[in-house]
């Protein structure tokens, strides 16, 4: 049994020599002169967002980061979700995560007792009494991103407004050019969750 094993394995070993060696040549000569070649279009996700389409007028001003905790960014990341399921581009969810930047630093804030600004709530600090929705819906990141997104697209030529007076005509806030600090850690944020 073993001596026909033995002639089997060297049968196939021999005939993978030969196999070899007539192909070898074969091989060898439709590889000879050069070879002209062009480049090859490759279609590649891209890892991060076009800058371009993150910040398109530029920062403006001086510009605030604060170290997220693990609650931010999942907040962030809600406020990105939100604004693929309106389909809108990653410039929105730039403007909306500045905005609620400012406003509430990326955190779903509740009723703040004597430091609460009126009856605003939530990551976008929106108000029950203007018609942003109930306490519970202005408190669920999904709902008051897309509210904020609503009033977002009804600002005509938002996509080539600054980042502050897109937020602003949303917002309403009192300090209107507040928003702008957050552009960049905003734009950040977007760039680094935005296909993950």
């Amino acid at each position: 049994m073993n001596t026909m094993l033995r002639k089997s394995v060297l049968g196939i070993a021999g005939l993978a020599f030969t196999g070899g060696v007539f192909a070898g040549p074969v091989a060898a000569h439709a590889d000879a002169g050069p070879v002209e070649g062009k480049p090859v279009a490759v279609a590649v996700q891209a890892d991060k967002p076009d800058t371009a389409k993150l910040i398109p007028h530029g920062v403006q001003g001086a510009q605030s980061k604060i170290t997220l905790n693990d609650e931010q960014t999942a907040n962030a990341k809600a406020i990105i979700a939100a604004t693929k399921k309106a389909g809108l581009p990653e410039r929105a969810a730039v403007i909306s995560i500045a905005t609620s930047l400012q406003e509430s630093k990326l955190e779903n804030l509740g009723h703040l007792g004597d430091k609460n600004d009126h009856d605003s709530l939530g990551l976008f600090q929106q108000r029950p009494s203007s018609g942003w929705g109930t306490p519970e819906q202005i408190t669920d990141p999904e709902y008051s991103t897309l509210a904020f997104l609503k009033g977002l697209k009804q600002v005509d030529g938002w996509q080539d407004m600054p980042l502050t007076e897109a937020a602003q005509t949303v917002q309403v806030s009192a300090y209107p050019d507040a928003y702008a600090q957050w552009e960049q850690q905003a734009a950040d944020i977007v760039a680094h969750n935005w296909n993950s």
